[in-house]
């Protein structure tokens, strides 16, 4: 695709990345046949090749986003897929993350829709803050039909049927490995996961110390900066994430590291981006060393050799693998999750169409909850057509949009394997298993 910028536009480095984005780009439209908006609204500029368009138009004229540009934007989800397919490479999550925090600079929302991103940016990325909110939306949940706001009825909706007590496992320190230590890891504890589900940290902590983990859980650390980043607000995203750098890099020329384990795998997306995203600042070089590290779960649970597992506990679960577009498409993970539990005994299923979204998508859901009810419903509809016992995801944001649409227990793949090498039974699974083995005898 031929440029435009004005030379002084491309001395600044978001301009010249998204420059080079641009002239990657060939306008072929394969990109529009695995992007679930374009699936969803048919619309050419709801696909990443009439966003381009757009962004581009945006960008090179150097004026203030309007209107119909910040509503096409805002309904990319970010999933990705599109760069799975393009065979360009374009690196369009750069080019969307650009045109995000020029929207966020130059244009002007309506107050309603800068009151609830600002409420998101506030509540979110602080557990604390998050269960408080979670506590008024579990109260507020029986009125939500009488608010004429659809976003406000998805945040009470959003609310879980019990908040999960705080975990103290959560709080800095170190889990000792049995037996002979192989790997010091630090584990990303996250925000939002840590008010919605405990369990998953717990899990980790477990699979990763019975298999000869140290695991750090390093002072400091917080929200990654994803929730933020995503909204266009650079300066909260990079205030957030640089405490998480310095936290981790503390570690690295601690004691050392050996991975920065990630079980939110829109957390990891963004982590392993922390090079680009502070490649212009005095912490560069740290934010390089820790996105160098940086490591889904299963990435580490690959090279671990899991213990044998307890075939007995796997044995004739069918188990339905939800691919979280993070995980899939933002780090290009598709096989491990899949193979660590085939290996652990379970039968593994994948739904059709798994390359698009469920809609979820960090606040996505709040924000667009129309389009994110119809990916949802599509969705749950392709994983209960496999008939599985339980659904499986490495991803809070999908588990709950995915968990708020079956009745089929839905849990994150450690809680799987935890179990299936000596862990406990997963909290989510307690009601499906006392049902099954009533139903056996």
């Amino acid at each position: 695709m031929q440029t435009n910028f004005a030379p002084e536009q491309l001395e600044d480095p978001s301009f010249q990345r998204s420059n080079a984005v641009l002239r990657t780009c060939v306008h072929c439209g394969f990109c529009t046949a695995t992007c679930p908006t374009y699936q969803v609204l048919g619309d050419e500029l709801d696909s990443p090749r009439g966003r381009i368009y757009l962004i581009k138009d945006m960008l090179e004229k150097g004026r203030p986003a309007d209107e119909k540009t910040v509503q096409h934007v805002d309904r990319c989800l970010s999933c990705l897929a599109c760069m799975s397919t393009c065979p360009s490479g374009v690196h369009y999550m750069h080019l969307v993350d650009h045109a995000r925090e020029y929207i966020e600079d130059t244009y002007k929302r309506p107050l309603s829709d800068r009151m609830l991103r600002w409420v998101l940016a506030r509540i979110l990325p602080y557990p604390m803050r998050f269960r408080i909110a979670l506590l008024g939306a579990k109260i507020g949940k029986p009125f939500a039909r009488f608010l004429p706001d659809a976003r406000l009825r998805a945040m009470l909706a959003m609310a879980p049927k019990q908040i999960p007590p705080v975990s103290r496992n959560d709080d800095p320190q170190t889990f000792a490995a049995k037996g002979p230590r192989r790997k010091r890891v630090a584990l990303m504890t996250g925000c939002a996961q840590k008010a919605l589900n405990t369990d998953i940290n717990d899990a980790t902590i477990r699979l990763l110390t019975r298999h000869g983990c140290d695991v750090v859980i390093a002072e400091g650390q917080g929200c990654c900066g994803a929730l933020t980043h995503h909204m266009g607000k650079t300066a909260e995203s990079h205030a957030t994430a640089g405490k998480n750098i310095e936290a981790f890099h503390r570690e690295i020329t601690g004691d050392g590291l050996d991975a920065l384990v990630i079980n939110t795998s829109g957390c990891g997306t963004t982590v392993k981006d922390y090079g680009h995203m502070f490649r212009d600042t005095n912490l560069a070089e740290q934010a390089t060393a820790v996105a160098g590290i940086a490591a889904d779960v299963s990435e580490v649970l690959v090279q671990l050799d899991l213990s044998p597992a307890l075939t007995e506990r796997a044995q004739g679960i069918r188990v339905a693998y939800h691919a979280a577009c993070s995980l899939q498409h933002g780090q290009q993970i598709k096989s491990h999750p899949k193979t660590l539990l085939k290996a652990a005994g379970f039968e593994v299923v994948e739904p059709k169409d798994s390359h698009l979204c469920c809609g979820s998508a960090g606040t996505y859901n709040l924000m667009q909850p129309e389009i994110s009810g119809q990916l949802k419903a599509r969705k749950v509809e392709t994983l209960e057509a496999k008939q599985p016992d339980i659904i499986a995801a490495g991803n809070i944001g999908c588990m709950m949009q995915i968990g708020s649409g079956t009745e089929i227990p839905v849990v994150h793949t450690v809680e799987l394997l935890d179990w299936a090498t000596g862990g406990p039974v997963p909290p989510a699974l307690e009601s499906w298993l006392a049902a099954r083995k009533s139903a056996a005898a």
